[in-house]
Parts: C-alpha cells; structure tokens; sequence
C-alpha cells in the first residue's frame, strides 16, 4: 500500500469511527495510532508536530471548566494552529490508548450531551475526530491529488511497537516534568532535574540506549538522594526499560 492510499485508509478509519458500535470505541482509536505509526509519511509528521510540544501546558488551556455559581461546565477547545491541533489529538489519543486518561470517563466529563455515552461519543467524533481528518486532508492535500504510485511506504511491525512507545515515554516524561516543577526542590535541583528528563527525551528519540541508561540511573540516584518520587516514576522506568529491551521492575 503506497503512501496515498495509506492516508485514505487512515481517512476513512476517522469517518467510520462514527458509524461503529460505541463499544468498540476505544479499539477504533487504538487502531488510528496503528495506522499512523504504520505509515511513515504520517509518523514523519505526528513526530514533527509533537517535537518540543508541550502537551501539558497545552492541555490545561484546551480542557476548559467553567462555573457560574449555579451550573458547571467542561470542554474541549482545540488549539488554533494545524501544528498544535494534531500535536494535541494525537497525544490525547495516546492517553486513552495507555489508559493514562479514562476515554468514558473523559466524554463524561467533557462530552455531556443529553448523558449518555453514544450522544458524548459522536459529540467527541465531530470535534475531535473530524477535525483530525480535515488536518491530515489539508497537510496532505497535494498527496492525494496525485496519481496512484504502487510504492511499499510502510513501517514494518517491529516499529510500531516502537514508535508507540517513544509517544508513551515522552508523555510520561512531560508529567514527571510537572511533577519536579511543582515539588519543593530548590530551583537549582529542580533545572537538574529537568535537564537530565529532557535529556532522556532526546536520547530516546534518536535510540541512544547508551546515554538512555546513563541518564536513567543519574535521574533514578537524584529522585533516590532528594527523596522526591512520583507516583508516575515506576510507569515510566518501566516504559524505558521495555523500549531499551530490559526487564520491567
């Protein structure tokens, strides 16, 4: 399957998400990831997008709650830029894919409608989803308006796996992030922190298991020395553990 008919696939797998059975939600939007890290084209651009993005900061202002004194209100609203926008979704979607964020308890929340889960579900669909595909058509535009080319343009299997968890890692190093930013460390052993995490981040993209170990036992001796541990901190060693194939703890 060449590139163009990767992305209409992908296409399509947005636009059937509405029509499937709200119990096989959760399947469908796990089977988008599959498709992106599947397709380098698409993987090209997700990692683009998501390279030095702030997802928690951009999460914060994109998940809206409002009181009045009488009714309280969530929602959704989706960063402007195109770049943003797919950044956003596509780290959302890796959240209800790692179950770090609960996909019903999440339409909930911000999809109320009428209370039920289906009403919420094309509710989600219509903003989320679609606005996903109106993303990729726009970036890809000149893609798919070329002629067929029958060319193998794929990830083979053993980078999705991968690919998934560099996402899943870089999420979880964003939150440890938050977390030694709001602890009561001092400044400077708060950049330290932050420095080695984000070091980690880049060594994890690029696959340098050497420097990925080497920051991972500094980080693990300072949280150990400061006493200054997450609740997220196992998730996340084990993360870099399997991707650097070592056993979990």
């Amino acid at each position: 399957m060449d590139t163009k008919e990767q992305i209409k696939s992908f296409l399509n797998a947005c636009a059937e998400l509405k029509n499937c059975k709200f119990i096989m939600a959760t399947t469908n939007l796990k089977d988008l990831l599959k498709r992106i890290v599947n397709c380098s084209e698409l993987y090209r651009l997700f990692e683009a997008v998501t390279k030095d993005f702030d997802y928690l900061l951009v999460k914060s202002k994109c998940l809206v709650s409002s009181n009045d004194g009488i009714f309280s209100k969530s929602y959704v609203l989706l960063p402007q830029t195109i770049g943003e926008r797919l950044a956003f979704i596509f780290c959302l979607l890796v959240e209800f894919d790692r179950e770090t964020v609960n996909f019903n308890d999440f339409l909930r929340v911000y999809y109320q409608e009428d209370g039920s889960y289906y009403a919420g579900y094309l509710s989600f669909c219509s903003q989320i989803i679609d606005s996903l595909s109106e993303c990729i058509e726009h970036v890809f535009r000149s893609k798919l308006a070329e002629p067929d080319l029958k060319i193998e343009n794929s990830l083979p299997p053993a980078d999705y796996k991968k690919a998934e968890l560099v996402s899943a890692i870089s999420l979880s190093l964003s939150r440890e992030m938050s977390f030694i930013e709001s602890s009561s460390l001092s400044d400077d052993d708060k950049e330290s922190a932050v420095k080695i995490l984000s070091g980690l981040n880049t060594a994890v993209k690029y696959g340098d298991e050497e420097l990925i170990d080497a920051l991972l036992c500094g980080y693990n001796y300072f949280i150990l020395y400061n006493k200054c541990q997450s609740d997220g901190i196992e998730a996340l060693i084990n993360l870099i553990l399997e991707y650097v194939g070592g056993e979990t703890v």
